[in-house]
């Protein structure tokens, strides 16, 4: 029974092992942002305004009596849409890059984070996709609908420079829509903060609908574990990530809504209101097979239609990495977007623990050689007592084995005498199974926490190993491993830990069930090899700390 239990887990592990090596994430194969995508962007421009028309409730009554008609400022919104200059926004986490086109966003660089881990390489561009379809144009509503996403806003100013210590500026943009009605869209910056504040107001007419549109296309290709994509947040449904698999696929959602955004593991822009929670009307199309996605959120203007000046909207725009303390600081859930999967309660804790490790060593490194010795000793008792049962195991294997052949035939006898003998010897069979089985939520979480939290990514350790996020590569001038690369050094002391903890290890398995065994290390090693190179140091490190306790009861237990 105990040989049974104790292959059956070891296998399994080595099943989901495989499973995630075959079918998971392949580690940093992040797709190149496109040169060429204003033309795939203009080939969908024709779907998108097709789109725009379905944003309107059908069972919408305007009474167009009460607002000032806007059919006619149609196409004297748009009849400046090439003119527009570019305004510039220079604070000391972000440089970005605004339109007077819409009053929308061409990019937004950030300046501590870069594309790879070279010295040289230029910061994350979250804005990954080319005019005219950028994210934050808007479209209102009443009596007819006026598409302003790339309408001509005037800038009252063309460059803001912020440092640390600066106010918040405030950026206005101006869109004449003619016989005096006018569309503003003012944005506020912080030197601290990736948070931008928009407030669009319009004035000599009134409306009573808006919608606001954010495009994206994927940094890195989302896969079976890591998510890139759209996503929205609201009381009732939790978190939506949302996975559009072809052009055309579409998602729909109508109701409170606290966010709605789109990003990958490491980084996000999203849109939170902060006038009004819902009714919203959320939808989510794949425009192109390159994934350009447009994501809309569409909602009544709060008051009488007719009012004037008139408030549209008022909503706080996240653009920036998903560190876990910026979003709880932003509120609205925000922080609701890392999400760890079916381990999240357990990653979460775990990575608020390496946090904190990291605030004093200063090295992820380092701080998850801590977490790891952590673990095992909240878990040492239960190893200890674990271990000393497999040893008293293999000291009754003798007697075990006489049972089997003096009641081999008997099967209900051969269960009795067992548990007799176990009783005797107070001994549990499945002990040295348990704390394996309370151990593997926590390495996955911990595998989760590592492939997804931002703080790992491009964190070095020591010597070759300069990102705790990719795999361990140690190159070696003028040799090319096949398949590899350099030389996965960190991956290869893993497997020879486990492969001496094996050896160390008391052991009641039959002479085929441990020629099975004997293969693991090397099968592990050939599956961790393009895990991140910090999981495998956990997996290193715990296995260095499981062969000294390992010693400990052969050497000190009876």
């Amino acid at each position: 029974m105990e040989n049974r239990a104790l292959l059956a887990i070891v296998l399994s592990i080595a099943v989901l092992a495989a499973f995630q090596y075959f079918f998971g994430n392949k580690m940093h194969q992040n797709v190149p942002l496109s040169a060429n995508t204003s033309a795939n962007t203009t080939n969908v421009t024709a779907t998108v305004n097709k789109n725009t028309q379905k944003q309107a409730t059908p069972n919408e009554s305007i009474k167009k009596e009460e607002v000032k008609p806007l059919k006619k400022l149609v196409s004297k919104a748009s009849n400046h849409a090439q003119r527009g200059r570019d305004v510039i926004v220079d604070t000391p986490l972000f440089h970005a890059t605004l339109s007077e086109n819409g009053a929308t966003f061409k990019h937004f660089i950030l300046k501590r984070y870069k594309q790879t881990v070279k010295d040289d390489s230029p910061g994350v561009d979250l804005v990954n996709v080319n005019p005219p379809l950028l994210p934050l144009g808007v479209t209102i509503k009443s009596g007819g609908e006026i598409d302003l996403r790339t309408s001509f806003f005037k800038a009252e100013k063309t460059r803001i420079d912020l440092d640390s210590s600066s106010s918040p500026a405030k950026l206005r943009f101006v869109c004449p829509l003619g016989e005096n009605a006018t569309l503003i869209k003012q944005f506020t910056f912080y030197p601290n903060k990736y948070v931008v504040n928009l407030v669009m107001r319009l004035e000599g007419a009134g409306a009573d609908r808006y919608t606001v549109f954010l495009y994206d296309r994927p940094y890195k290709a989302s896969t079976r574990y890591v998510f890139s994509g759209p996503s929205y947040f609201s009381k009732a449904t939790g978190l939506e990530e949302i996975t559009l698999k072809k052009p055309g696929d579409t998602h729909t959602y109508a109701g409170e809504l606290e966010w709605l955004s789109y990003g990958d593991n490491y980084f996000m822009t999203a849109v939170i209101p902060l006038d009004k929670k819902g009714p919203w009307d959320v939808r989510m199309s794949l425009l192109d097979d390159k994934g350009l996605t447009e994501s809309t959120m569409s909602t009544k203007v709060a008051g009488a239609v007719s009012r004037s000046p008139m408030v549209l909207g008022n909503m706080n725009v996240y653009i920036g990495p998903k560190e876990i303390e910026r979003l709880k600081a932003v509120g609205h859930d925000l922080s609701k977007a890392i999400n760890f999967g079916w381990f999240d309660p357990i990653a979460k804790p775990l990575l608020y623990v390496l946090n904190f490790m990291y605030k004093y060593v200063h090295n992820y490194g380092v701080a998850i050689i801590l977490l790891t010795v952590l673990i095992k000793v909240l878990f040492w008792p239960l190893a200890h007592k674990s271990a000393q049962s497999m040893k008293t195991m293999q000291k009754l294997q003798p007697k075990l084995q006489k049972l089997k052949e003096k009641y081999g035939d008997d099967k209900e006898r051969l269960n009795r005498e067992l548990m007799q003998l176990y009783k005797t010897y107070k001994v549990n069979p499945m002990s040295g199974c348990l704390p394996m089985l309370l151990q593997i939520p926590v390495f996955f979480a911990l595998y989760k926490v590592l492939l997804q939290a931002i703080e790992l990514r491009h964190a070095p350790f020591m010597l070759w190993i300069n990102d705790l996020s990719a795999p361990d590569r140690l190159m070696i001038p003028g040799v090319e491993i096949p398949m590899v690369g350099g030389l996965p050094v960190l991956t290869i002391l893993m497997g020879a830990s486990m492969y001496l903890q094996q050896k160390m290890s008391p052991s009641s398995l039959d002479p085929t069930q441990a020629k099975m065994m004997q293969l693991l290390p090397l099968v592990f090693t050939v599956m961790f090899i393009n895990f991140p190179s910090g999981l495998v140091l956990y997996w290193l490190v715990n296995n260095i700390l499981s062969i000294v306790q390992q010693y400990y009861v052969n050497k000190f237990t009876d």
